[in-house]
């Protein structure tokens, strides 16, 4: 089996731990707009049974003095009208920046959800006829330790794209895993790996 240097493992481990953090980091970020998200929800349709309700109001209250007051008093009700709409327009247009925010979240929450199913790239760097798990830490959170009978399969790195687990790939071998080869996995089953169309 290769050697590799304390220096270059604990580099790697360095690499996954960052890569770690900043999942955490985003799938808080995923739950507090999720949080902010329901209660925008909530705030948007209030306001606008609110705006409904005072719309209907006004129009009333405006209907109803038009017909009891005289063309000067038209003129003032207009005016109030004007003024109410505007604020009207603001609110709807700030209701309007806040949604597309939301939506945003929304996309990359979605997006998230979706990649979660989809395929993962691993690259493979031993296989054992006995589990042998003295070889998987629990501080690497991006390593797999797969059953496929007869053998145990130990990996390194979970990757989105083919192209991220070969680039790792080349620098396991550069450091002395020249077996290393890039195997994938679908909710942690190992699937053969597709030809890019």
């Amino acid at each position: 089996m290769p050697f590799i240097e304390e220096n270059d493992l604990l580099d790697l481990h360095k690499d996954v731990e960052k890569s770690q953090i900043i999942n955490e980091r985003l799938l808080d970020q995923i739950k507090f707009k999720n949080k902010d998200l329901k209660k925008l929800k909530i705030q948007r349709n209030v306001f606008v049974a609110i705006t409904g309700l005072f719309l209907i109001g006004t129009l009333a209250i405006t209907s109803f003095t038009a017909g009891l007051s005289t063309s000067n008093s038209n003129q003032n009700n207009l005016l109030v009208s004007i003024d109410s709409l505007e604020a009207m327009k603001m609110r709807s247009d700030n209701l309007k920046i806040q949604n597309q925010e939301l939506s945003l979240v929304k996309e990359f929450y979605l997006a998230k959800e979706f990649l979660e199913k989809e395929t993962i790239y691993s690259v493979q760097v031993k296989s054992f006829v006995e589990n042998n798990a003295t070889l998987a830490s629990e501080a690497l959170t991006n390593t797999l330790f797969v059953k496929t009978n007869p053998f145990y399969a130990y990996s390194l790195g979970n990757f989105e794209t083919l192209e991220e687990a070969q680039t790792f790939r080349k620098q396991l071998v550069n450091i002395g895993f020249s077996d290393a080869f890039v195997a994938s996995y679908k909710d942690g089953k190992r699937v053969k790996i597709e030809a890019a169309n």
